[in-house]
């Protein structure tokens, strides 16, 4: 066992089944600053006690052994990527579907915006419903969900029928970008956050490379309708290994010497999980912790429903979170990332590439993937900076961290993605050699994976007791953001030119989003303090019992 005076990596150690993780750490009155100084007897990363607090109980999530979390990640980032690559892998066919069904390019490519809208908006319903009955049911719940309507697609022979089926396994697939995250707060310690967030944004970015895929699914003299029953395919795999993998994560912490349990902030009223238990607390005996559950146990499909959790009041209660900065701040920078790199440059490449000077097939129109690949693969390895910033500067602050510790590592990256997008319009503009493009894309979408991991890493620990319905914010807003930008994104672009759209406007909307980072890294815990005791505050507390950030 570590102590205070002995630090080491217990989340990546093995540990004897008789050993209980144990903590003192504790969230101040000050949403997001943590005090995480060991005691004797502490589990420790780093000289830091671990936090949340786990109980001592083998079915508590954060007591589970790190293969079993390990393979739960992997599902639930597997679903984000296959979720996001069905959503926007047909774009190369805007120019087949336009012919196919008789409409106009404009109308086809809302086959990749109203689906991508769904995506957003069907975790206003399906978050509250995994808040209710618990993460597996829903989790397994979507993915058929997501084959039903995969399956549709693969059918169509109308437009129509096509758009209904696409709309269909957007909504159900919406959840995949809420899942990993919130699972990642149920399962992993504070310092493992940036990290295991980081993985799954991997597979999330990826699934922007979907039209890779459906290009030279063409070029092997294949219809439009591979790629969705190769993707049917894979979410049927999925299913499997959900089913099999991914145990219920929803549960009651009940810290050591509490004989009541506390609602975890997965549980609806989200409470104060992780709250100190004192040095003195009085150690459960063996007789009171409950046996493990067996594997049989845990492949139960459905879960216990929490009469806590209010299904409207936290869909409702989730808008508010439109006026938390930190939050705000996700959404923009997710629905304006993803407005460009899963709609501005899938939409616009496989037009140029394919016209003069470039006259590329329209097999090849999916390469620019391989720029997004690159770009995301250079910046993986800076996957755990965060969290071994955050480490570094707790420690210099005598064992208390604040939320804003992991933002430093935005500051090298935050004009890669503007000079990208300057060098992708310039490009258009006036036609340079197709290098450019891929040098724009791969340099928008390097410091697009920073942003992603690292800004709803920050918003998770500033407010974590509030993650759910953060999570329903962040996904209709930045949906509706990178809706707006691609609805009418080719009109725009005819009307005013790839250069004052890409090079201009959306330049001006990514370098502004960037620059933010240093509001929150000079201001951000001044606004913490204002949220915790403004009317946002009170407003949760008249309608769930407890104060917006705890």
């Amino acid at each position: 066992m570590a102590t205070a005076e002995h630090s080491t990596d217990l989340a990546d150690a093995h540990h004897p089944k008789h050993h209980f993780l144990r903590s003192h750490a504790h969230e101040g009155d000050i949403p997001g600053t943590v005090n995480v100084q060991a005691v004797e007897g502490d589990d420790t990363y780093l000289g830091q006690a671990l936090y949340p607090v786990p109980a001592e109980d083998p079915n508590d999530p954060l007591q589970w052994p790190m293969w079993k979390k390990t393979m739960i990640l992997i599902v639930c980032s597997a679903y984000s990527f296959l979720g996001n690559s069905a959503l926007v892998g047909p774009s190369v066919y805007i120019g087949i579907y336009s012919n196919d069904f008789n409409v106009t390019p404009d109308i086809a490519s809302n086959l990749i915006s109203y689906p991508n809208l769904a995506f957003g908006f069907g975790s206003l319903i399906l978050v509250p419903m995994y808040l209710k009955f618990g993460r597996r049911p829903v989790m397994l719940g979507s993915i058929l969900i997501f084959i039903a309507g995969l399956a549709g697609a693969s059918r169509a022979t109308t437009f129509a029928g096509l758009m209904v089926a696409r709309v269909i396994h957007g909504f159900g697939s919406g959840v995949c970008e809420a899942l990993p995250v919130q699972l990642v707060n149920d399962i992993f310690f504070l310092h493992e956050r940036g990290k295991r967030i980081g993985y799954y944004t991997v597979c999330l970015c990826l699934g922007s490379t979907g039209p890779l895929y459906a290009g030279y699914m063409l070029a092997g003299g294949f219809s439009w309708r591979l790629y969705f029953y190769v993707e049917l395919a894979f979410a049927g795999a999925l299913f499997v290994l959900a089913f099999l993998f991914v145990e219920e994560t929803m549960y009651k912490r009940v810290l050591p010497g509490t004989r009541a349990s506390t609602p975890s902030i997965d549980e609806g009223k989200e409470g104060k999980e992780g709250k100190a238990t004192d040095a003195k607390d009085v150690e459960r005996t063996s007789a009171d912790i409950p046996p493990r559950k067996t594997f049989i146990q845990s492949l139960k499909p459905w879960s216990h429903i929490n009469h806590e959790a209010e299904f409207f009041m936290t869909a409702i209660r989730s808008f508010t979170y439109f006026f938390v900065p930190a939050v705000f701040w996700v959404i923009t920078t997710y629905g304006i990332y993803i407005g460009l790199g899963a709609l501005t440059f899938n939409f616009t490449f496989p037009l140029l590439i394919t016209a003069p000077p470039y006259n590329w097939s329209q097999t090849n129109s999916g390469l620019i993937a391989v720029a997004t690949i690159i770009g995301y693969g250079l910046a993986i390895p800076f996957t755990s900076t965060s969290d071994r910033l955050a480490a570094y500067l707790t420690r210099r602050n005598n064992g208390v961290r604040e939320a804003e510790m992991r933002l430093g590592v935005l500051l090298p990256v935050m004009l890669l993605a503007p000079a990208g997008l300057i060098l992708y319009g310039f490009a258009a503009e006036k036609q340079l050699p197709w290098i450019a493009y891929f040098v724009g894309v791969a340099l928008n979408q390097f410091c697009s994976y920073f942003y992603f991991t690292f800004t709803v890493s920050y918003a998770v620990d500033s407010y974590y007791a509030n993650t759910s319905e953060m999570l329903i914010a962040m996904n209709l807003g930045k949906q509706a953001i990178s809706f707006a930008m691609g609805i009418k994104l080719l009109d725009w672009i005819l009307q005013h030119g790839y250069a004052v759209m890409i090079s201009g406007a959306f330049c001006a909307l990514v370098l502004a989003n960037n620059l933010a980072v240093l509001i929150f890294l000079f201001f951000g815990k001044r606004i913490r303090i204002a949220t915790s005791k403004g009317w946002l505050a009170r407003l949760h507390k008249n309608t769930m019992g407890e104060a917006m950030t705890h």
